[in-house]
């Protein structure tokens, strides 16, 4: 993240007790006029005691915590030199319990190591109760005391869309819903099983909460949509798009592109056997082989010619608005998606036939989105002061956008960036000044139309690193620390940047960093567990 810094020459040259230097700077921008300016806040803030200066002072400047505080012994040792024999008292004993806490969290959280790397980094900076026995139990203390459940303030209700799914930690499921605008972990559960009970309690808890859901993303487990129709008969099931199509469909492109190459290097190698071939009789013999091999590679490629195309095609039906920016009908949308499967279908392959068959039996909730579209785009159309133009431009955008992050491939996410600018920049031509608050706010009505649960897995692979690190003994304690930290730490990048989970779920800015958050809500439960002011 930070880029190793330059040792800085000493402050008081010519002195008879050499100050160590500063081994580490953040950043170029920090001269030694700021990163003294910084010191000496944060000592008088210390002095004062003014609870929470420092994590102010590391987000003002955009430094760790661990930099403030070497900058502060710095200063203190240059005061020691520059004022007299007297010297500064050492950290406190709740200071020094605070600092290890601290350290015990972001290494187990930040840095997702395990317990026995925690104590040994511990350990080797002398600090105190650095056993894993310690560690471990402190640790699981502290998430006893965390909700394992995101709860509305003031007994309201929020209806939010659900993206659920499970992990497993030894063949033990974790069952998770996520909101997706947000990111948030609404609720994060070690459970006995994933059948439609544990579902059923699993939504049960999420509504004693004061969320509710009319719009259920998740993929065909048996579990899920049996619990779906008990519990949530009223909400909409959008089958997983990526699950359904590109899991099932995708991998086949690279299956047939690999059989034609090998088919090609096949034909390859009995033509040049040819070349040494004498009788007549051998002779004969490999020009059939390589003939054979010609007509099975012109198969081959057209195999994989036929059914790269009819992929593409479909995956383009799975698309919300059309290239004039106007949304497309839902009927429009499944008959061509019919009529691509049957076309896969003639391509004569049994194995890809029996994928085929499994989109054909969840198609009926495979487009439930596009009515949700329809509602949003109403509702965009009523917007004051937007012409048609740019909205359409907008939308069209949006959904470029959406491409973007799909893409894996460099050129064909340049080519998704190109187009979205295209349409951003003829939108601002329209909206000129309001361009900017417009564009976020129909962008944030669009990211309400959810059509697949790839967020829940992008949440679920943050997970995994935890589960590792663990062995997979995994704790309903360690889980709540998880959700707490994931839903109060700052994105850095994209859309969500400088905000957190929380904030945009809520609306409500979040005061100080998430280690701040921890601490006062165990404190406000127990705070004997905290030795520390």
């Amino acid at each position: 993240m930070f880029q190793i810094m330059q040792q800085t020459p000493s402050l008081l040259p010519n002195t008879t007790k050499p100050i160590k230097p500063a081994k580490f700077i953040r950043r170029k921008d920090l001269t030694q006029e700021i990163r003294t300016v910084i010191a000496i806040a944060a000592l008088h803030g210390q002095m004062i005691g003014e609870w929470g200066k420092i994590t102010r002072l590391s987000h003002e400047f955009a430094i760790s915590r661990k930099f403030i505080y070497m900058l502060m012994n710095t200063m203190l040792s240059v005061a020691e030199i520059s004022f007299g024999e007297t010297q500064s008292p050492p950290p406190s004993s709740s200071v020094l319990k605070r600092i290890s806490f601290e350290l015990m969290l972001s290494l187990r959280l930040t840095a997702t190591c395990g317990i026995e790397r925690i104590s040994d980094v511990m350990t080797h900076f002398g600090m105190r109760n650095a056993s894993v026995g310690f560690i471990s139990e402190r640790l699981n203390q502290v998430g006893a005391l965390l909700p394992n459940t995101v709860r509305v303030e003031g007994n309201e209700i929020k209806v939010v869309v659900f993206l659920s799914d499970e992990i497993f930690s030894k063949q033990i499921p974790i069952l998770l819903t996520v909101e997706p605008i947000s990111s948030a972990i609404l609720r994060i559960e070690l459970a006995d099983g994933r059948k439609a009970e544990d579902w059923k309690h699993h939504w049960k808890c999420l509504e004693e909460n004061g969320y509710y859901t009319s719009y259920l993303v998740c993929d065909e487990g048996k579990g899920l949509c049996s619990a779906k129709d008990e519990a949530l008969p009223e909400a909409v099931r959008q089958t997983d798009t990526y699950h359904a199509i590109a899991y099932r469909l995708g991998i086949w492109v690279e299956r047939f592109k690999k059989a034609a190459y090998k088919a090609i290097e096949e034909e390859d190698y009995c033509y040049k056997k040819l070349d040494s071939a004498r009788s007549d009789r051998v002779i004969n013999k490999r020009i059939e082989e390589y003939e054979e091999g010609e007509r099975d590679t012109d198969k081959k490629i057209e195999l994989y010619d036929s059914f790269n195309y009819l992929y593409h095609c479909l995956i383009a039906e799975l698309r919300i608005f059309g290239e004039d920016g106007r949304l497309r009908s839902r009927i429009e949308a499944e008959d061509n998606i019919q009529a691509c499967l049957e076309l896969i279908e003639s391509l004569e392959n049994e194995q890809l036939n029996k994928q085929v068959k499994k989109v054909r039996r969840i198609l009926p909730d495979l487009l439930n989105y596009f009515d949700v579209a329809v509602e949003v785009v109403r509702k965009l159309e009523k917007l004051p002061n937007i012409p048609k133009e740019a909205l359409e431009a907008l939308c069209l955008a949006w959904q470029w956008n959406k491409e973007v992050i799909k893409s894996k491939k460099a050129d064909r996410t340049k080519a998704c960036k190109e187009k979205e600018l295209f349409f951003l920049e003829y939108a601002q031509s329209h909206l000129q000044e309001d361009y900017e608050d417009i564009k976020g706010q129909i962008y944030s009505e669009l990211d309400t139309i959810v059509q697949s649960s790839a967020l829940v897995e992008c949440i679920n692979s943050i997970i995994r690193p935890y589960l590792n690190s663990s062995k997979n003994h995994v704790s309903q304690e360690m889980l709540n620390l998880i959700m707490f930290y994931h839903n109060h730490r700052r994105y850095r990048a994209r859309k969500r940047k400088g905000k957190t989970p929380m904030e945009i779920l809520t609306g409500e800015h979040q005061q100080g960093d998430w280690i701040n958050l921890l601490i006062d809500e165990v404190r406000k439960k127990d705070p004997s567990i905290l030795p520390f002011s």
